[in-house]
């Protein structure tokens, strides 16, 4: 026996202290940045398994005997990097890199089992695994090289299949994977099994776990036999069973539900069996799920098929439940007893007649799986003494046929909105119906049967529609069986039966070559890798909560509003001030300066304005004493009225801006001219930032003058430096701000994290103590705004060959409760709503909406995405009144030849036709739409969409001020170049190019130059990273420092033209030159006059094109992106690797915005998305199979430095091609249906709206309600 305190942890909390690689990202095993791989012997069958898991859901005292590896433990810089982080490093897979160490993980455990995966394999073990930045593409390239049914030439542009049409392009080079570059793996550099952990289990573990913040006791027990076990359980009945806690140890940390005693059975031989018997096949409770699919996988070939029906159905289930890390950790029995009424498993077993083996002190016995065991009927339930021992899955029979079937939002990993599974059994050589079983999940607390509806088709024919696909494959199966007993299906339903099959993502990149005559050395238009790539696949990156702790540190946790608007009555904050473990509770009193700024709080004082507001901030000695004391701050309110929606700010009056308006031409006489008018609107919703790395700060106090240094991840630290200063009421020099670098932002850090940081220091203020905040990600998805959902209105004027002669719209943006970045938001609604159209009468109108919901804030594309969302539905609408083509009518639309926009700014708009007209080639748009249309033809449930999107994309600040930049360079004695700027590195590149400008404009390599973090000390003043332009402006402000220290280092390599850089440097300091500059850009000169309409708002353009293509399944409202192609004018880029990167990650970002992430309130303004549990962002499986990007070759930009352009945004917007080619999917079945075809789809196009879209006899069946 082990009797031990503080043991409850979880292993990441253990891990953030000694391991940092490890990254915390949500705490419920959602997103995979905490993997680590868990290795345990079996001394029965003497093997070693080895398994990834969330380490956020593993509590310590369950790893007795277990060996635990984290990423260090796989290579680090100081010793040898494995093939996995070189590869990911080198085929630029990371950027922000918190996700990185999880993709390490996940893939390492799969190779220690699988040295050589199939590709299945592979896309499987990232199944657990969220990016919010790379578009997931150059992971799974990296990853595909130790597969051998990869080509080992993919992607380095020497594969047949890189090159266009077998030929190589002239002056590009394709492909950013270099598989000529890899290292061999070494089986030798893994990690042996520790000897010493090679024991049998002959004790049990006895651990009592005490948390000193709520003074309660769980005492962990882990048996060795069964008999034991049933024994602790007839002493404690109400002690659950935790195998993996994948389920309780959710409901202890969310719910706060608390067991004085677990019983962890890991350990017993008997819940582990695997028998065959005559009738079927027992697995033990205890199995895991993964290993439950390698046993079906390895049984099914071994049976004949008629009785292995059940197995496979199953296995169905299992390829789409959860990620890897849960499937390793979930067991059977679990999954089994927790009776969740959307999991994947139960409907199949109780349709499958399994029966459970069941155990206690009193003797054993068998239970059915059945509909009474599944709604918790006391007869048919375990008692408290119970224990599932096995579970007996029998043979499938002759005339048996068993289907499952689910829907989810997003296709793996994600929890179904609904699932069924059903099974018919006929009479021997007849089609009578002789047992019928039919579960449903997710429309109940748990799994229901239609027991009625299955009672009164037994004895009838099958003909009955009880579903209709299960129908279908019933019918066909019994085709196949009696060929002449059974008639052919229609052709045009066989298409119900098909499901998508899964491919892992391919890629294409092309872009231009350097010059060949361009210096070796000089990385400017190289691919090079990211500076951070390799320590981010090592685990070595630090970001905010990375750093060691401090002497006397303390951690917060923040009280936060439960009303949408109300008045604070009262405050009591005295029972969580007797806590154990609290040191001090601090509310706005405690600020000695400003309490925020002139548009919102630090804390709240008299009145809430949503749900997350902060009131008061519990700092403690470790966050989990901090959190738990939340609950004790008891708030006494007074409801005010409560508005929530653009419709609602409407109809009140309630607005954050005035009208805005822009206008062209003569809208109102150009109607009367026109052949038809369109009038129609469109609801784009709101998306959350969804970054890895949540809101993190950590402030130091210094002991002298009121100094202070905030280490904050933020893309503003000038602005958390002002309101920090401003809160303590000291000046902004006592204030010191770093940010090394950032895991993720996308606009959402911008703002929100100088709330963050001053609660912070103000609790350190009050302390004298350092302070760690890291928010929750419930909390940081609560408190935090996201992009703006939009309500937009149109009013088209139009010929009737397709010729758009007027448009007029109005647009209201949702901008929450304070008006942060509305107003910013809703000026690039109003200058970037025609996208890439040119019409000569022209007005847009607009205003942001105030409502009682989070702060909306600055996204990436920044209103563009949902502007252009709108300028395409239009086009859209006016395509289908006439019949024509929606590629014509867009095409005819388009800017073509030099003119003016309507702010009177000219554009010439040459490359955007360019990128028009290849992508049109590079895709075979006019052949797939032709086969699509050819696939209708002979699918009637299964439809093929395509859909070409132009695009005009503008980067960069309306306002000269905000496009300025600052930089700081030295020169060390040695030669080595240190270089600082404003800008914050989030994964977008920014450090990488910098050193790249660095290393061109002093004509030194990159192993020379080191990125200092960005900090206030060095750089002060410096405007926000954002709108993509970081590179630019201070790359401008870098190259002029550059310039500088080259100008005066000129004489000294003129005396000594042989001379080596550091001879220069030395005789440099000993003439007494400078070896320090600092650079400065002044912005480009951006204006707009609003009172006018017109200006200089923006300062070039990107031009593009996307085509993607889909196939939707009308019976689900599933879809699979099947291929998008990507056409760019990208200028000349510094960097095409990161460039490229930046582009598919931002196109998967919309791809989640149009089609799958949707953000739900409750009438209350309760948020219920609130991590990655409700919330889908898109993953591996939703890549497109087919993922080419070709950057536009000879295109330059007199703009920006080294005629470059900035690509971080341009490919949110582009996403919006899959959410057209859906909507062509959907326009083919209704045409078929005989419906009307000119339809509006509001965003995001999720599987609701696609399945009623598809309306048919089915969709008439359903009520709806006002």
């Amino acid at each position: 026996s082990l009797i031990q305190e503080n043991h409850w942890f979880s292993l990441i909390m253990w891990c953030q202290v000694r391991l940092t690689g490890t990254k915390y990202g949500c705490g419920i095993g959602g997103c995979g940045a905490c993997t680590v791989m868990i290795s345990t012997y079996n001394a029965d069958s003497k093997k070693i398994r080895h398994y990834p898991a969330n380490s956020c859901l593993l509590p310590l005292c369950s790893l007795y005997g277990a060996a635990v590896t984290t990423v260090e433990g796989v290579g680090t810089t100081t010793t040898k990097l494995h093939p996995i982080q070189q590869r990911l490093a080198k085929c630029h897979g990371s950027q922000c890199g918190f996700c990185t160490p999880g993709m390490v993980m996940s893939m390492y455990s799969l190779l220690r089992n699988h040295p050589e995966p199939s590709m299945e394999q592979i896309a499987a073990a990232l199944d657990g695994n969220l990016c919010r930045c790379t578009g997931y593409r150059p992971i799974m390239d990296s990853f595909s090289a130790f597969s051998l049914e990869c080509c080992p030439l993919a992607g380095s542009g020497k594969c047949c299949m890189d090159k266009e049409g077998g030929k190589e392009t002239k002056g590009s080079d394709s492909g950013l994977c270099k598989p000529e570059e890899f290292h061999p793996r070494d089986p030798t550099q893994d990690y042996i099994f520790p000897p010493e952990l090679i024991v049998s289990d002959q004790f049990s573990i006895y651990i009592c776990c005490k948390c000193s913040c709520n003074k309660l006791r769980t005492t962990w027990i882990s048996p060795v036999s069964l008999e034991e076990l049933l024994d602790l359980k007839a002493t404690y009945p109400d002690a659950p069973l935790v195998v993996g806690n994948t389920s309780i140890g959710l409901d202890m940390k969310l719910l706060g539900i608390w067991h004085p005693v677990l019983l962890h059975p890991v350990r017993i031989p008997e819940l582990h069996v695997v028998t065959m018997r005559e009738n079927g096949i027992v697995i033990g409770a205890a199995t895991h799920l993964a290993q439950l699919r390698d046993i079906l996988l390895s049984l099914v070939p071994e049976l004949p098929a008629e009785k292995t029906k059940i197995y496979r159905t199953l296995l169905k289930q299992l390829r789409t439940l959860a990620g890897e890390q849960i499937r390793s950790l979930a067991s059977l029995g679990g999954h089994i007893v927790s009776r969740g009424s959307v999991w994947d498993l139960n409907p199949v077993l109780a349709a499958g007649n399994a029966v459970l083996n069941l155990a206690s002190i009193d003797g054993t016995r068998q239970i059915p799986l059945n509909d009474e065991f599944l709604t918790k009927v006391p007869e048919a339930d375990l008692s408290p003494m119970e224990v599932i021992v096995s579970v007996f899955i029998p043979f499938s029979q002759d005339d048996e046929f068993i289907s499952a079937f689910r829907q989810a939002e997003r296709r793996k990993n994600a929890w179904s909105v609904t699932n069924s599974a059903m099974k018919v059994l006929f009479q021997p050589g007849t089609d009578v119906i002789e047992d019928l079983a039919i579960f449903y999940g997710g429309i109940s607390g748990t799994t229901v049967s239609a027991k009625n509806s299955c009672l009164k088709l037994i004895g009838r024919y099958d003909r009955v529609n009880f579903f209709f696909r299960f129908y279908l494959e019933v019918l066909h199966c019994l085709k196949m069986m009696y060929p002449f007993q059974y008639p052919d299906l229609p052709k045009e339903y066989m298409s119900a039966l098909s499901e998508f099959q899964e491919k892992p993502p391919q890629g294409m990149q092309i872009y231009q070559d350097v010059n060949p005559h361009q210096p070796p050395q000089d990385p400017v238009g190289r691919p090079i890798m990211h500076e951070s790539g390799i320590k981010h696949t090592t685990g070595e990156a630090v970001y905010v909560d990375d750093i060691a702790p401090a002497d006397g540190q303390l951690y917060m946790a923040v009280v936060t509003s439960t009303r949408a608007h109300a008045k604070i009555l009262s405050i009591d904050v005295s029972k969580a001030l007797e806590e154990p473990g609290v040191v001090a509770v601090v509310s706005a009193h405690d600020i000695p300066g400003e309490n925020g700024d002139e548009h919102e709080k630090v804390l709240a004082e008299d009145e809430v304005i949503f749900i997350g507001d902060i009131i008061c901030g519990i700092v403690a000695e470790t966050y989990e004493c901090a959190k738990n004391a939340r609950s004790k701050v008891k708030i006494e309110y007074q409801d005010l009225e409560v508005i929530l929606t653009i419709e609602e700010a409407i109809e009140h009056n309630s607005f954050l801006t005035k009208e805005k308006k822009i206008e062209k031409g003569n809208v109102e006489e150009a109607f009367q001219t026109v052949d038809e008018i369109l009038e129609g609107e469109i609801h784009v919703g709101g998306q959350e930032h969804f970054y890895l790395e949540t809101n993190s700060v950590f402030v130091i106090p210094r002991k002298e003058d009121g100094e202070m240094d905030i280490y904050v991840s933020t893309q503003d630290a000038t602005v958390v430096q002002e309101l920090v200063a401003s809160a303590l009421n000291v000046p902004a020099n006592r204030i010191t701000c770093h940010t090394r670098r950032v895991g993720g932002a996308f606009g959402g850090k911008s703002t929100k994290p100088k709330f963050f940081a001053t609660a912070a220091a103000v609790a350190a203020h009050k302390t004298g103590c350092p302070v760690r905040f890291i928010l929750e990600r419930d909390d940081d998805m609560l408190i935090t705004g996201g992009r703006h959902p939009l309500w937009g209105k149109y009013k088209v004027g139009f010929m009737n060959d397709g010729t758009i002669k007027a448009v007029d719209l109005e647009f209201y943006i949702n901008g929450g409760c304070t008006l942060d970045e509305s107003e910013n938001v809703l000026n690039y609604v109003l200058l970037k709503c025609p996208n890439a159209y040119d019409i000569q009468n022209f007005r847009c109108r607009g205003r942001a909406c105030k409502t009682k919901l989070p702060s909306n804030t600055s996204f990436r594309g920044f209103g563009f995405p949902q502007a252009g969302l709108s300028a395409e539905t239009w086009i859209v609408a006016v395509a289908e009144q006439l019949g024509l083509p929606h590629d014509q009518v867009r095409e005819m639309n388009m800017y073509k030849t030099v003119t003016q926009t309507p702010y009177k700014e000219e554009i010439d708009p040459r490359n955007l036709v360019v990128c028009w007209e290849e992508c049109l080639e590079k895709s075979n748009y006019y052949r797939r739409r032709q086969a699509a249309e050819e696939f209708n033809k002979q699918n009637y449930w299964k439809k093929k969409g395509i859909a070409i999107i132009p695009m005009k994309y503008a980067a960069g600040f309306t306002k000269k001020p905000s496009n300025q930049a600052f930089a700081l360079v030295h020169i060390y004695l040695d030669g080595s170049v240190l270089v600082s700027h404003g800008g914050s590195e989030m994964g977008q590149g920014l450090y990488t190019k910098m050193l790249q400008v660095a290393s061109h404009e002093l004509k030194i390599p990159l192993s020379y130059i080191h990125n200092y973090e960005r900090t206030t000390a060095t750089i002060p003043n410096a405007f926000k990273t954002a709108a993509s332009i970081g590179t630019e402006v201070n790359g401008k402000a870098v190259q002029n420092a550059c310039q500088i220290l080259w100008k005066r280092l000129e004489p000294i390599m003129e005396e000594n033209p042989d001379g080596k850089w550091e001879d220069w440097i030395k005789e440099a300091y000993e003439e007494s030159i400078s070896l320090t500059a600092t650079g400065y850009f002044e912005g480009y000169p951006t204006y707009m006059d609003w009172e006018k309409g017109e200006g200089h708002p923006l300062a070039y353009y990107i031009f593009a094109t996307a085509c993607s293509e889909v196939e939707i399944d009308c019976l689900t409202g599933d879809h699979k992106n099947i291929r998008t192609d990507i056409v760019i004018d990208a200028g000349f880029s510094i960097n095409p690797a990161i460039d490229i990167g930046q582009i598919e990650g931002g196109f998967i970002q919309g791809l989640g915005l149009y089609t799958m992430e949707e953000i739900k309130f409750s009438p209350e303004g309760q948020q219920y998305t609130l991590g990655p549990d409700t919330y889908k962002i898109p993953a591996v499986c939703d890549v497109p199979e087919h993922f080419r990007i070709y950057l536009l070759p000879n295109s330059r930009n007199p703009v920006a430095i080294y005629s470059s352009k900035s690509m971080a945004e341009a490919g949110v917007f582009l996403g919006s091609s899959v959410f057209f080619a859906i909507r062509d999917a959907v326009a083919a079945a209704r045409k078929e249906r005989g419906l009307n075809c000119n339809f509006t789809l509001d965003s995001p196009l999720n599987i609701e709206r696609i399945r009623m879209a598809c309306a048919d006899q089915f969709t008439e069946m359903v009520k709806t309600f006002p």
